[in-house]
């Protein structure tokens, strides 16, 4: 009965939706249709590869919603009998199976709380598990099904919850930190009919790594008798740099060290027969830009066998193959992924993956015979799929997106051109829908964050800050490089903007935007600039040293590189890319700056930012539209309520590419 009415409220709330569905179903490619793409994650097959788990999420917009949705699907791993599994109005996500096969435990915030439950395979109602104060994050199964064990910030404390009352709320910085600790809880009710959850990690650091690429923060040995953990000395983003990895004992909580050299250790995994972990490590000191090995170390003497460089030294590690003779990894090469396996004995790295389809997400049942992934190119949406480790060969088994129209898609193919000094870059270039060969059209220049980002071959109808498949139907070509100091070209690419933001990078970016001038594709009197982050330092610092581009959009920028260093969460940040502190030298901070360069700017410039952004302080973004306003150049500001660096709600988004598209459009002439 609960089932049905569930199922009914899921109804209702999406004939509530029926106008907005109404309107993305139009024709060619808006905004509205690109938030009805719905979002694939955790592609995990079952122990013993015949059914798959996945999460689907998508936009809900109703009166009084505005959020992404997932639930959790179940199918054949052939691709058939997909099965919705969980129908609850907030989210369930991250289902994982127990070792039997029988259950799938995931979160949910159904409780109001995200709490852990259990789901019957066969069939039945969900089971709540946890009832706490604070919030479950990532969690796993003992081997033998009994336990659970978990990832939760310390709760608020009875004397913290009576001062948030009484408006006697104040806070230190950087005191009395919420740490991520290990709890355990039992899968069945002990003899009161309880379900009590035990902290195993009590010391003072937290669970978890950062802001760094790969792999879970832990991991069950074969035995069941310990847990082999990454951890760091607070929550703080910018204490990445002091991840290391310890082994605690199930059954006592005594925490023993495993790696903890000056390096960032994160990601262990445990072997097959439990005698050593694998773990992805840094440089030693650790460097933003990041460079990354696989090391394995034995856990009974602690040494460790370091295997030979990844193509881009920036692996994210994914499992142990079931001989454990090979641990898989993907990593970005160029403008996709590509799931690898290297021999731990020889260090030999053979390709598994290979095709011009994007691959990502990647996962591995138990006994390490299959992937799952979610699968999406330009023209293809994202969907689940499965594969054999042995020999790869993807089986689509997720029907996710199929409800999307055959709406036409602009033609994206990879782009290589060399910079001033030489250096060969890579990027991809949208055509317009329809596109004559030869016509000269508007050309939008996307650049893309990090610095250390990179613009891979994803479906062009996803829903971002900036509506892409609806540039491409209203007649403008898109160009997005992958400049020096982008991932996916290796280490010494990767690094190659230090101490010159806004120098070689800059000179890369304008020479890509004359190649495609030079095609006969752009058309030079109709260009506009835009970008996100780092993207968005580098379109306001474009618009400061030239004034090709007609309009320009910034989106959460570093404009001042002396105030971000001091407002930002990551303030370790530019002083590893500059060189030092900018009160020890601020000479380069500000002549990189583009708030210090912004006399004269004369393009049309729209700033987005959102009022919650601890990454980049929307102070930055004031601290650009006034300069700019105040010369008496056409500028606007747009402020997102609630929301982060990466925005997250649907509405704020859908403003975000309506706004994008609809500046563009009034500054630029789109079409032939």
């Amino acid at each position: 009965m609960l089932r049905c009415f569930l199922v009914l409220l899921v109804a209702v709330m999406f004939e509530q939706t029926a106008s907005f569905q109404s309107q993305a179903l139009g024709a060619g490619w808006t905004p509205e249709l690109m938030l009805k793409v719905r979002r694939v994650a955790h592609v995990r097959p079952s122990p013993d590869a015949k059914r798959v788990v996945y999460s689907v999420a998508e936009a809900v917009m109703t009166d009084d919603r505005s959020e992404w949705v997932s639930q959790i699907w179940m199918s054949n791993a052939d691709g058939g009998d997909a099965t919705q599994m969980t129908f609850a109005m907030k989210s369930s996500t991250n289902p994982s199976w127990s070792p039997d096969g029988k259950w799938i435990a995931f979160t949910s915030e159904r409780s109001g709380k995200s709490n852990l439950y259990r789901l019957r395979v066969a069939g039945g109602e969900a089971e709540q598990l946890t009832d706490v104060k604070s919030s479950v994050g990532l969690f796993g199964w003992s081997p033998d099904g009994r336990q659970i064990a978990f990832v939760m910030p310390d709760p608020p404390s009875d004397t913290e919850d009576k001062a948030a009352k009484a408006k006697d709320d104040f806070r230190w910085i950087d005191r009395d930190f919420k740490m991520d600790r290990l709890h355990l809880v039992s899968v069945e009710k002990d003899r009161d009919g309880q379900r009590m959850p035990r902290l195993l990690t009590a010391g003072n650091f937290t669970i978890g790594v950062a802001a760094r690429p790969g792999g879970g923060s832990f991991d069950w040995s074969p035995d069941g008798k310990s847990i082999v953990f990454a951890h760091r000395k607070s929550p703080s983003a910018d204490d990445w740099t002091t991840s290391d990895v310890s082994i605690v004992d199930v059954a006592y909580g005594k925490v023993t060290p495993l790696a903890t050299t000056g390096a960032s250790e994160f990601a262990p995994l445990f072997s097959r027969d439990g005698k050593s972990v694998a773990l992805v490590v840094s440089d030693d000191p650790p460097r933003w830009a990041g460079s990354y090995q696989l090391q394995v170390v034995s856990v009974a003497d602690r040494k460790v066998k370091s295997l030979p460089a990844t193509p881009d030294r920036q692996p994210t590690l994914i499992g142990w193959s079931g001989d454990g003779a090979q641990l898989f990894f993907s990593e970005t090469r160029g403008t996709l992924n590509r799931l690898s396996a290297i021999n731990v004995e020889s260090g030999k790295i053979d390709d598994l993956s290979s095709g011009g389809e994007l691959l990502r997400a990647f996962e591995l049942n138990a006994t390490g015979s299959v992937f799952g992934f979610v699968r999406e190119a330009p023209q293809r949406a994202p969907e689940a799929c499965v594969s054999p480790s042995g020999t790869f060969v993807a089986t689509q088994i997720s029907q996710a997106n199929s409800h999307l129209p055959k709406t036409p898609l602009g033609k994206v193919e990879v782009l290589q051109w060399k910079g001033t000094d030489g250096q060969v870059i890579e990027g991809l270039l949208t055509y317009p829908v329809d596109y004559t060969p030869g016509a000269r059209v508007a050309l939008l220049l996307q650049i893309h964050g990090g610095p250390m980002g990179v613009f891979v071959q994803s479906f062009a109808g996803n829903a971002g800050n900036y509506p892409n498949a609806a540039f491409a139907s209203r007649g403008f070509a898109l160009l997005q490089p992958n400049p020096r100091g982008s991932a996916g070209y290796g280490k010494e690419f990767r690094y190659a903007n230090y101490q010159d933001w806004g120098g070689g990078d800059f000179r890369d970016i304008m020479a890509g935007v004359d190649r495609v001038i030079e095609m006969g594709v752009a058309d030079p009197e109709r260009m506009g600039v835009m970008g996100w982050s780092y993207g968005g330092y580098m379109t306001s610092w474009t618009i400061t040293q030239t004034k090709r581009f007609k309009a320009a959009s910034v989106g959460a920028a570093v404009t001042n590189l002396v105030s971000f260093t001091g407002t930002a969460d990551i303030p370790g940040f530019l002083p590893d890319y500059f060189g030092g502190q900018p009160w020890e030298d601020a000479t380069l901070y500000r002549a990189r700056s583009p708030v210090f360069q912004a006399k004269g700017v004369t393009t049309p410039t729209l700033v987005q930012h959102g009022e919650a952004d601890v990454r980049v302080p929307i102070s930055q973004g004031y601290e650009f539209y006034n300069a700019v306003k105040q010369q008496g150049t056409p500028a606007e500001m747009l402020v997102l309520p609630r929301q982060p660096h990466g925005p997250t709600e649907p509405r704020m988004i859908l403003k975000l590419m309506q706004s994008n598209l609809e500046w563009f459009e009034k500054h630029l002439k789109p079409g032939p």
